[in-house]
């Protein structure tokens, strides 16, 4: 039996009067990792944004766990935030607080543990993503990588149903990319979580991704299994997943 966890239904959203997000239609199911691609400015992070309850669409509805985002008060998006945890793209880790306090961050706010407890699930979080003893260092100490990793930790801290990443693999060289990776499909296996990740990177995408998703002119136009889109006849997705400059696609600012 398919169960929906999220799904976005005729989305559209503007800025200043531009448009963004055109009629955006997503399903995600639970257990699954689906990717959201598209180029810069197409209106990925906006789309998570939606997803998460910290943007309203200007018209359709967001539906997460049943409940449509739209119709629930600040104390009700509370608690449906409570689903998620998130990795940012820079991972967001504050310079005045040590690893562990930054992975904590969510259990000191939302719980009465206490800080031994929190520090013990965070070490326990930490190992998780393969990182042990550096949960008394501070962020500045750590390789981009490394605060990656962190990132995920404190995401995965208060046991989310849902993960999101934003551009995970960006700023890190390949290899810690591909580790990165790894770490994704390894949570969502052992934690049983659905994710959505959104990102330009296409070697990430296809060994992430159950199914991937093209957003393009504000509209998802393409859904599929990662050797759908690899394969694809769409001059649009053909163009982008396989990086070439010609095509469909304008570039702004090139003529």
């Amino acid at each position: 039996m398919v169960i929906l966890v999220i799904e976005l239904k005729d989305i559209h959203k503007s800025f200043n009067k531009k448009s963004v997000l055109r009629g955006v239609n997503l399903k995600v199911k639970k257990g699954e990792s689906l990717v959201v691609i598209g180029g810069s400015g197409s209106g990925k992070s906006v789309l998570l944004k939606h997803i998460i309850g910290l943007l309203k669409p200007d018209k359709g509805s967001v539906i997460v766990d049943s409940a449509d985002l739209s119709m629930l008060d600040e104390n009700g998006l509370d608690e449906i935030r409570k689903k998620f945890g998130m990795l940012f793209q820079s991972a967001a880790l504050f310079d005045s607080m040590k690893v562990w306090e930054n992975v904590g961050f969510g259990l000191k706010r939302h719980t009465r543990m206490t800080d031994p407890e929190i520090k013990e699930v965070a070490v326990q979080k930490l190992r998780k993503v393969g990182l042990v003893g550096v949960e008394d260092v501070m962020p500045s100490e750590l390789s981009g990588g490394m605060r990656k990793r962190v990132g995920l930790a404190r995401a995965i801290a208060m046991e989310p149903e849902i993960l999101l990443y934003d551009e995970p693999t960006t700023g890190i060289d390949p290899i810690m990319a591909d580790a990165i990776d790894d770490l994704i499909i390894k949570m969502g296996k052992e934690l049983d979580i659905t994710s959505v990740a959104i990102t330009h990177d296409m070697r990430s995408a296809y060994k992430i991704a159950d199914t991937i998703a093209m957003l393009y002119n504000g509209v998802i136009i393409a859904t599929g299994s990662p050797e759908e889109i690899r394969h694809t006849s769409d001059p649009f997705v053909k163009q982008f997943v396989e990086g070439r400059a010609e095509g469909p696609i304008i570039l702004e600012g090139i003529n």
